[in-house]
């Protein structure tokens, strides 16, 4: 998931992927470095920490301005990191309890989007019927199995949006690579693989903003 060194900290690993997903940046603030600290000190999977950042990612970046950071700082993405944190425990807490009983028939993160990806997909079908032969494709191959890690949920997406994209005009496609582009600021600074997920995140996004895909 990452072209960190291997030896590279939980605190480290997740700066690069929330600067990417940000778009800009060199460096956290005092304050975002506390929190992450806070976050390491619980011993909680980098994954863990990821996926609430995309999600807190996914929900301002339908109010995010052209040109504009989808996220401002890390303490944006507090409430949805440290909800993942405790499905987390309550997913590997003690075996053999009742709690953990329940917590076993609950969905994972990957199942819970796979659900919300294959409706907005049926959705995407019905409004739009161009797209209907491309979708059910979609909905037949990439979509049969559920994805049981982080990664492979973000690489299914990232399929499943630029096959979208493919299947749009060319006119289309094009205006929103532009928009996708926005401004680099100071994205030279950035390591090669934060450079190449910020440009990816900003294309799915201005995808999904204009197929009205995991808008719900």
């Amino acid at each position: 998931m990452s072209l960190l060194p291997e030896s590279a900290s939980f605190e480290e690993l997740v700066q690069d992927y929330f600067l990417a997903i940000r778009g800009s940046g060199l460096m956290l603030s005092a304050l975002d470095v506390e929190l992450l600290t806070s976050w390491a000190e619980q011993g909680v999977p980098f994954e863990v920490v990821a996926r609430g950042i995309a999600r807190s990612a996914e929900k301002a970046m339908w109010d995010a301005r052209p040109g504009e950071p989808v996220l401002r700082s890390l303490r944006a993405c507090r409430k949805q990191v440290e909800a993942e944190i405790k499905k987390h425990r309550e997913r590997t807490a003690g075996a053999g309890t009742e709690s953990t009983r329940r917590t076993a028939r609950m969905r994972s993160w990957e199942e819970q989007r796979h659900a919300q990806l294959q409706a907005s997909l049926e959705r995407l079908a019905e409004r739009e019927p161009a797209l209907a032969p491309r979708v059910h494709r979609l909905l037949e191959v990439l979509l049969r199995e559920v994805p049981t890690e982080f990664a492979k949920m973000e690489t299914l997406e990232t399929l499943v949006g630029l096959m979208l994209l493919r299947a749009l005009p060319f006119s289309e496609r094009r205006e929103l690579w532009r928009r996708a582009r926005g401004e680099d600021t100071d994205q030279q600074y950035m390591s090669f693989r934060a450079r190449r997920l910020a440009r990816r995140f900003r294309l799915l996004a201005v995808v999904r903003r204009r197929l009205g895909l995991m808008d719900s």
